[in-house]
């Protein structure tokens, strides 16, 4: 409940900014992705400047995630890895618990048997 509270305490201030500001910038511009032909050009767009803002800040978003997805791409690995070699080693003491628990019934206690005996 309390981090519900926070959240709406810093996104809802977030939120009118950017409304506040989307309002301000309604002007359009030129955006062009041809470096040398920059009016006409098929690869030339005119939008509101919040929108290039917005998309250019989303964009951005999504690049530096997979960017950070992919460096750490070798440290899931390891994890997975570290993961099996955990299950492995659980499964190899369970089977040796139980080996120990048949062997201690069949024999004499063995050489620390007398921690099992009662106090004189």
């Amino acid at each position: 409940m309390l981090k519900r509270i926070v959240n709406w305490l810093v996104l809802l201030p977030i939120a009118i900014i950017s409304v506040v500001i989307a309002v301000a910038n309604r002007a359009s511009v030129t955006v062009s992705l041809d470096p040398f032909g920059r009016e006409l050009s098929p690869l030339s767009f005119t939008a509101p400047l919040f929108a290039v803002v917005l998309l250019a800040m989303i964009l951005g978003v999504v690049i530096g995630g997979f960017a950070v997805w992919w460096k750490q791409g070798r440290y899931r690995k390891r994890c997975r890895q570290a993961e099996s070699e955990l299950a492995t080693a659980r499964a190899d003491a369970d089977r040796l618990r139980q080996e120990l628990g048949r062997g201690a019934t069949e024999t004499s206690g063995g050489p620390l048997a007398f921690f099992n005996r009662p106090a004189a």
